[in-house]
């Protein structure tokens, strides 16, 4: 069942935490668990810590089919397989215009189960990659506020955390280690520490979004399908996430000058605004009840200047986020914990944990962000048309899919940009234009 309010359960509460670790990493999303089990596993002695209270509530349900080789390594598919998360086949677009697009289905490129993947509930999910950590013998603790991070001239040595006891009181530790991971999601906090969080002035985006009970789904594979749908102009636009307990969950980004420019507007106000211009989600809605509360998020383009100093590394969110459109969270929080991991696991083998060596892997992640941000721009651009642009290069549909499907390191798969030429929508920091009344 959707998780609407943290638990007040905190298994890993009263974890006793020791004063030393090879590895402190910050924030226990899908970035700070998946690092947290592989470096556990690999026989690393490692502290995840935890702000929040266990399971926490987090938006962002839909995975990648590419989420499955790091999901494989960290030994979840049987958990994933047996869960009552819906599968999820595909994505299909609803364009400004209206037009229902066809499906994009991942296994006509990928004829292997890893093809499908899963609709998850964030809190739910996320607690089962902590609980995997715990199993591999990371040390958790959850209520947790990394007050700093230690420094000895440039390089990490640890972390200043305030613990909460179960007795309720605070006791403030100084916690050494050999390398500190900030995986603490938009925080950023060693980024925005060092100053080197640059926003995207083109991607300032902001959502209100909810969840909504015996809304329609399509039938047959096409049930647990994401849709995205623009409204007029690409103005904004929803998503249409469909959850386990005949839950969907349904949200609205625009930028945060049209959305929330009208400060007299309350986020039900706004969302039934653009529920207005779009029939296809007017549809799926009309039989639905609303179910919990209205929420609005503040979803802030961004990347940081650097990926690793000596002894600390940037993962997931803590490094860069982009828009979600294309839920590419979860899969970027995976992918870039598993190529830290890697980095992290070779730099102790040869002693050497300095930025250069923690941060060997920022090209190519980078250029796979650069994939989806490319992607992004092109969604967002006035007057550019994904199926004119397919009637004129079909060739280029599959990479399409490729990113579509999480595939952004794959060699090769930037070139359809090429052919898009030059794709930039105005930034979010301009003004809207006036619209006609629709």
């Amino acid at each position: 069942m959707i998780q609407l309010t943290p638990s007040d359960q905190c298994p890993y509460m009263n974890t006793a935490v020791g004063e030393k670790y090879d590895v402190i990493v910050i924030g226990g999303g899908p970035a700070g668990a998946t690092i947290s089990a592989l470096l556990a596993d690999a026989g690393k002695s490692v502290l995840l810590l935890e702000r929040g209270l266990t399971p926490r509530f987090h938006v962002g349900e839909s995975l990648l089919p590419k989420c499955y080789p790091t999901l494989k390594r960290l030994g979840l598919l049987d958990r994933m397989k047996a869960s009552a998360y819906p599968k999820k086949f595909s994505v299909q677009f609803v364009t400004d215009m209206g037009k229902v697009t066809q499906p994009f289905y991942f296994d006509e490129y990928i004829p292997h189960e890893s093809s499908q993947t899963w609709q998850v509930e964030r809190g739910d999910f996320d607690q089962m990659l902590m609980a995997r950590a715990a199993e591999l013998g990371a040390t958790l603790r959850s209520n947790a506020h990394v007050m700093d991070i230690l420094f000895e001239g440039d390089r990490a040595t640890g972390v200043k955390v305030k613990l909460k006891s179960a007795s309720g009181a605070d006791e403030v530790k100084q916690i050494s280690s050999k390398v500190v991971v900030d995986a603490s999601g938009q925080s950023a906090m060693i980024a925005n520490r060092l100053g080197v969080k640059k926003s995207d002035p083109r991607l300032q985006k902001g959502t209100v979004w909810g969840y909504f009970e015996n809304a329609l789904r399509d039938p047959g594979r096409d049930e647990g399908a994401t849709i995205i749908m623009q409204t007029p102009g690409k103005k904004s636009w929803f998503w249409y996430i469909p959850l386990s307990n005949n839950i969907v969950s349904v949200g609205c980004t625009g930028s945060m000058r049209y959305m929330f420019g009208d400060s007299n507007l309350s986020a039900p106000e706004v969302f039934a605004r653009e529920l207005a211009k779009c029939e296809e989600m007017q549809r799926r809605l009309e039989p639905a009840t609303q179910f919990g509360d209205f929420k609005s998020t503040r979803d802030f383009s961004y990347r940081s200047g650097k990926t690793a100093g000596d002894g600390w590394v940037l993962i997931g969110d803590a490094f860069g986020f982009i828009d979600p459109v294309y839920s590419s969270g979860v899969l970027l929080a995976m992918a870039s914990a598993e190529m830290a991991t890697d980095a992290i696991l070779d730099g102790f083998s040869t002693g050497d944990l300095s930025g250069k060596q923690l941060g060997r892997w920022n090209e190519s992640y980078a250029a796979g962000l650069e994939n989806f941000k490319k992607l992004v721009y092109a969604f967002y651009t006035p007057g550019f048309s994904f199926g004119e642009f397919f009637m004129k290069y079909p060739d280029y549909r599959n990479h399409m899919t490729d990113i579509l499907m999480g595939d952004v390191f794959k060699p090769g798969v930037d070139e359809i940009f090429a052919k898009m030429g030059e794709v930039i929508p105005p930034s979010d920091l301009e003004p809207e234009p006036e619209m006609a009344e629709m």
